[in-house]
């Protein structure tokens, strides 16, 4: 039986960091499962699921932490091991519209009262193709429960959507 890590990082970017990591991983006969990694405000930002042998965990953790004065700031969480929900109910959010403070706030204070679960979240500004200005996207992929139908969440945020002046769209996510 293996342990299933969940781990963050954060260092300031610069070439070399995902293969030292990965290095280090390997060294302790663990398997990279799954990861998000991004270059986020000149820092190198990411999660990771690995497995590795139980024997090796606590010398993994040793060899993470070797990788603070590298610059690198890595934690690891074993995981909860909580049985994978059914695929079902799934939705896609996504929101475009002028920058400003509050988006990503109100709309999850919509997703909180409903009890409807973020499972993935991609952010961020580009500039608008015409004019220019600053536009704010995002896309999210959520859980909703069964007390919570597509129709009603929709319906919901579009309204905020109206408010905050930001184009938001939900659609269903077809089970695989």
């Amino acid at each position: 039986m293996k342990v299933s890590l969940v781990m963050t990082v954060i260092g300031a970017d610069r070439p070399g960091l995902v293969g030292r990591l990965s290095a280090v991983i390997a060294e302790h006969s663990g398997n990279w499962l799954e990861s998000r990694m991004a270059h986020l405000g000149g820092q190198f930002a990411g999660i990771l699921h690995i497995e590795i042998p139980p024997a090796e965990e606590q010398a993994l953790m040793t060899a993470l932490r070797s990788l603070e004065p590298q610059g690198l700031s890595v934690s690891a969480q074993r995981d909860a091991t909580i049985p994978a929900p059914v695929a079902r109910n799934l939705a896609t959010v996504e929101v475009i519209g002028h920058d400003r403070p509050g988006i990503v706030r109100q709309i999850s204070e919509v997703l909180a009262r409903h009890q409807v679960n973020v499972e993935e979240l991609s952010t961020g500004c580009e500039s608008a193709a015409m004019s220019g200005e600053r536009l704010f996207r995002a896309t999210a992929k959520v859980r909703l429960p069964d007390s919570c139908g597509l129709d009603l969440l929709r319906q919901e945020l579009e309204q905020i959507g109206a408010d905050l002046m930001v184009d938001i769209t939900v659609s269903p996510v077809e089970a695989p």
